[in-house]
């Protein structure tokens, strides 16, 4: 028998995202802020690959890209996506599912500039899962943008933003002996906006 659904407030899985943060940025985890990012085409075919976790809030969970590339082409066609990160020596993991929706422009523009030289060059110079014909080439087109923006402030490209995916489901995982694991689900109430709906699972 499955077990009852309980309520909770609309801040409640966020500060607990917060809470689990705190605890693997004070373990000194490396790449706290890394997470798989599952995108699919029009066509419901899947693709993943790894992200970097560039901010949070009530609001949702936030990452930047290249929009040309091909998880930025697959959101524009198919604007939900899952992201899960793990954090192995803590045996700690969060899963996310939602719809995707763009960050705004002033977001991006902040996030950017505080970005180092080097990454907003490299924003210009490449053509994201374009393809390459050498290293070479991308070498010649960090040149290249280099000497255009030599002097005054690089500006963000106009195909380059952040997407905030805006969870409709936030799962937390907990590592337990003999593979008996902590799970413990969020699901947004669609009749209330403000509230979760909470359920434990089986491992």
């Amino acid at each position: 028998m499955e077990s009852e659904y309980r309520t909770a407030e609309h801040a409640e899985p966020f500060r607990r995202f917060g809470e689990w943060m705190e605890r693997v940025l004070a373990a000194q985890v490396k790449e706290p802020t890394a997470m798989s990012l599952a995108t699919a085409d029009e066509g419901g075919r899947p693709s993943n690959r790894m992200v970097l976790l560039k901010g949070f809030d009530e609001r949702g969970f936030v990452f930047y890209t290249n929009l040309e590339s091909r998880k930025g082409r697959e959101l524009a066609a198919n604007p939900h996506a899952a992201l899960c990160l793990f954090w192995q020596p803590l045996e700690l993991q969060v899963r996310i599912e939602g719809a995707v929706e763009a960050v705004s422009a002033q977001e991006a523009d902040e996030y950017y500039n505080s970005r180092a030289r080097g990454s907003r060059i490299g924003a210009w110079a490449s053509t994201q899962s374009r393809p390459l014909a050498s290293y070479d080439e991308l070498m010649r087109r960090v040149e290249e943008f280099e000497a255009r923006f030599a002097e005054g402030d690089i500006p963000r490209p106009p195909h380059w933003s952040g997407f905030r995916v805006v969870p409709e489901r936030i799962e937390f995982w907990q590592g337990r002996a003999s593979r008996l694991h902590e799970r413990e689900r969020f699901d947004r109430d669609p009749a209330h906006p403000g509230r979760w709906r909470v359920q434990n699972l089986y491992p």
